[in-house]
């Protein structure tokens, strides 16, 4: 007689993404760009992501300007983070190499989209730089991040993973898949990026939780402060990256701002990154109810607490 096999509920998730995976599965010339350039003529950024709205001095062609340099950071961000992202779930992944192989197949085809998704930012990056006025820098290095990050508790990096790709979701569902102003190929890379990254949210979850299961209450406490580490390492990425994105624009937009209105934008540069890739991810129900279910109510004020001068 057969022993009846039990399996682990969650198993049903990881091939459910795994049927999704091999249905949405595209490629970086066929579908994405086919062909095409970046149109300058249009803005890459929504307004409700790049703030440009509240620079009422500005005028059409220079905000336009502002959410196309946002949107040129917007990309190569994503290209840093999906370095230690794919570091981390191929790691991962060999947990399950020889048990789960539904799970496995499912953090294989994970990584190896986050493989493609780098190359899909750096062919971006040479696009824009073909399109757009010389000086733009992107200075931080994704080897150097990464090694930062994983560094941390596995639990930390799996939680900032799963903020990230769940304000993937919420940016495209939110503010870029309605906006019919947007460059058309910019908005199909991440109509693309976003059907792939809403699988590996869910992986992020199990695979957070999973983690989770396995500390004690004073390795949960020190991953938090881990967590609270690594937001303070992206805020510190964010000002950097928003000094030097407003120095570009106010070098190449054609006219000079006196010292109150230089200020102003870039605050409104570092206010839209910092909403773009800790404020929206934050406040996204799914991570708040996921993390909620993890920490204890003081763990949960100290994180509030080092988010607020960040949110403000």
């Amino acid at each position: 007689m057969q022993a009846n096999v039990q399996q682990d509920p969650a198993t049903g998730r990881y091939a459910k993404c795994i049927e999704v995976s091999k249905r949405i599965r595209w490629d970086i010339d066929r579908d994405v760009i086919r062909g095409r350039v970046f149109d300058v003529s249009r803005k890459f950024l929504p307004d409700g992501l790049s703030m440009i709205g509240g620079l009422d001095f500005l005028g059409d062609g220079e905000k336009r300007l502002v959410s196309q340099i946002q949107g040129r950071t917007y990309a190569n961000m994503f290209g840093l983070v999906e370095r230690f992202i794919g570091a981390k779930v191929a790691e991962i992944g060999r947990e399950h190499a020889l048990g789960d192989q539904v799970a496995f197949e499912a953090l294989v085809r994970f990584t190896d989209e986050e493989l493609k998704h780098q190359v899909l930012f750096r062919r971006l990056e040479a696009m824009t730089a073909d399109t757009m006025p010389a000086g733009y820098s992107f200075l931080p290095q994704p080897n150097d991040v990464a090694s930062v990050v994983l560094g941390k508790s596995t639990w930390a990096v799996l939680a900032l993973t799963c903020h990230i790709e769940l304000f993937v979701q919420a940016h495209y569902r939110n503010s870029i898949d309605a906006d019919q102003t947007l460059c058309p190929l910019w908005k199909d890379v991440f109509l693309y990026h976003w059907k792939e990254e809403s699988q590996h949210a869910i992986l992020d979850e199990l695979e957070w939780k999973r983690e989770d299961a396995k500390l004690s209450p004073e390795a949960r406490d020190r991953a938090v402060d881990d967590l609270i580490e690594l937001v303070a390492a992206v805020d510190g990425i964010l000002q950097l990256q928003a000094a030097a994105d407003t120095d570009y624009f106010l070098r190449i937009c054609g006219r000079t701002f006196d010292r109150a209105r230089a200020e102003a934008i870039g605050r409104t540069m570092l206010g839209a990154y910092r909403y773009q890739y800790i404020g929206s991810g934050v406040a996204d129900p799914r991570f708040q109810s996921i993390l909620g279910g993890m920490i204890t109510a003081a763990q949960g004020e100290r994180i509030g607490k080092a988010l607020a001068p960040l949110l403000s």
